[in-house]
């Protein structure tokens, strides 16, 4: 196999004759006649950037220069959440995105305007508040374990879990196949409680973490989950999926 350990061409001398990507999103933004507020990245001023938004709430729209090909990456955060990507070789594009994500525009007007972004159900449903998050993900999750059909006690695992009306209320995600419980849908946060499903010999087992001690154990999926709930917070629910909003 030949390989050539000699120096690469700069795929981006213009941006390096502009002065690095700060310096060429505030020109691309004066050719388009509008105003951007740039900052430093954190892969550095030369192959990142954000773009700073009014919006309470959102994150400057993040810019990173792709290594070996003439594209920028780009990515969109809220509450400890990426509500929408994209990748475009146009500059100006990068620009256009991070106006209208500046100014606080939906998602979906954002992706219609410039199609080169994008967004998934997860990020649509941050839009409409913790409840609707907290609904899809755990759609999600009960549809993830039913094609996980080479392990039968994490499905059921899951299905006695969305029984259960108050970790119904809490925010699911799964961890080396087990179930941990939040009380956010935005910030990350450490879970209320874990319950790892049955395997081989081994019972279910409740867990501060999906990875952590183990603090109690149980035969059935059912009996894991009442030992759970029983370890909930008083008045832990909907209301507490919501404070990191």
């Amino acid at each position: 196999m030949h390989s050539d350990s000699g120096p690469q061409p700069d795929p981006y001398p213009d941006l390096a004759a502009m002065g690095g990507l700060l310096s060429a999103l505030e020109l691309a933004a004066a050719d388009l006649g509008v105003e951007i507020a740039v900052v430093p990245g954190d892969w550095g001023p030369a192959m990142s950037a954000g773009i700073v938004a009014s919006h309470a709430g959102r994150k400057p729209l993040s810019v990173r220069v792709r290594a070996s090909q003439q594209w920028f990456d780009v990515a969109g955060w809220s509450e400890g959440v990426e509500l929408v990507t994209g990748v475009t070789p146009d500059l100006r594009d990068v620009v256009r995105a991070g106006v209208a994500w500046g100014a606080g525009q939906p998602l979906a007007e954002l992706t219609a305007q410039l199609p080169f972004l994008r967004f998934g159900e997860l990020a649509a449903a941050h839009e409409r508040g913790p409840a609707a998050v907290v609904d899809v993900q755990w759609r999600l999750m009960r549809e993830q374990a039913a094609t996980a059909t080479e392990f039968r006690e994490f499905g059921l695992l899951v299905e006695a879990a969305h029984a259960e009306t108050r970790l119904r209320q809490l925010y699911p995600f799964s961890s080396h196949w087990a179930l941990g419980f939040a009380a956010h849908t935005g910030t990350p946060g450490p879970p209320v409680v874990a319950i790892s499903p049955a395997y081989g010999d081994r019972p279910y087992r409740v867990r501060e973490y999906p990875q952590g001690d183990c603090l109690a154990e149980a035969a059935t999926a059912q009996e894991a989950v009442a030992l759970a709930v029983a370890r909930l917070p008083a008045g832990l629910g909907a209301a507490a999926a919501g404070a990191a909003e």
